[in-house]
């Protein structure tokens, strides 16, 4: 049995990429997975955070952190001026059967050998409303939030004029939606735009557009890696404002970054 942590602060794309790096680790050796819920201090009990709208097996879920297990942890590397420059972890080759495991597993190395797997446990249900979406549509994952309070990760107005207009290159006529946590502020940004600021809404049309533009943020990475259209990321990831490379493990080939 593989076990890793379902975090009640993590949001949907940290859940995500733990949630298929355990079902990886689980079938590469042949045996299964249980997830392990962990509140948070807040009082609220979401569980999985995408379980209204995405296959979800709950009887995956325990409450009890396994007796007798071992714990491997993906390593984290902090460079001399403090900057997370964590990647793959090897070490991730050598774990055995009855683990817990813990990591952000944002790295594409750890789950691109299983795109076909992911694919299926990713699905969202019903597709009809996201499938096909028009090809003059570009969706923008605009993230506000708590970023805001942070400079170094909060991207700037420039960013977005610059992302807009190169797709606009591609297609004068292109028309544009937000997807964001943060309808007030992605609102003041984007005041002629539609925006919708829905779980399930965001998800889908992240994971069917042709055409997006990202913020630094993990809810939108594997719904946009597994489209593989065009998608505009910010380049330093989560340091664009300082142009230090924060988080390499987030620089993906089929992103392009600017």
């Amino acid at each position: 049995m593989i076990y890793s942590f379902l975090n009640q602060g993590s949001g949907v794309g940290n859940q995500l990429h733990r949630y298929i790096a355990t079902r990886i680790k689980a079938l590469q050796l042949k045996t299964d997975y249980r997830l392990l819920w962990m509140p948070d201090n807040s009082g609220k009990d979401e569980g999985f955070k995408c379980k209204s709208f995405m296959k979800f097996d709950e009887s995956k879920v325990i409450k009890e952190p396994p007796v007798g297990a071992n714990q491997w942890y993906e390593k984290k590397i902090v460079d001399q001026n403090g900057v997370d420059i964590r990647g793959y972890d090897p070490e991730w080759n050598f774990v055995e059967d009855n683990t817990l495991i813990e990591g952000e597993f944002q790295d594409e190395r750890y789950w691109q050998d299983y795109e076909k797997e992911v694919d299926e446990w990713l699905k969202v249900e019903p597709i009809d409303w996201a499938d096909p979406m028009p090809d003059d549509l570009c969706v923008i994952g605009f993230r506000g939030g708590e970023f805001k309070v942070f400079k170094d990760l909060f991207l700037p107005k420039d960013y977005w004029d610059k992302a807009i207009a190169m797709m606009k290159k591609i297609n004068p006529k292109m028309r544009f939606e937000v997807h964001t946590d943060d309808k007030k502020t992605a609102k003041e940004f984007f005041p002629d735009y539609d925006v919708f600021s829905n779980v399930w809404v965001n998800w889908g049309s992240m994971r069917y557009a042709k055409y997006a533009i990202i913020a630094n943020s993990s809810f939108y990475i594997l719904p946009r890696w597994l489209n593989k259209g065009m998608t505009i990321a910010p380049r330093y990831w989560a340091r664009r404002n300082t142009k230090v490379w924060a988080l390499p493990q987030n620089y993906y080939k089929r992103f392009m970054y600017i």
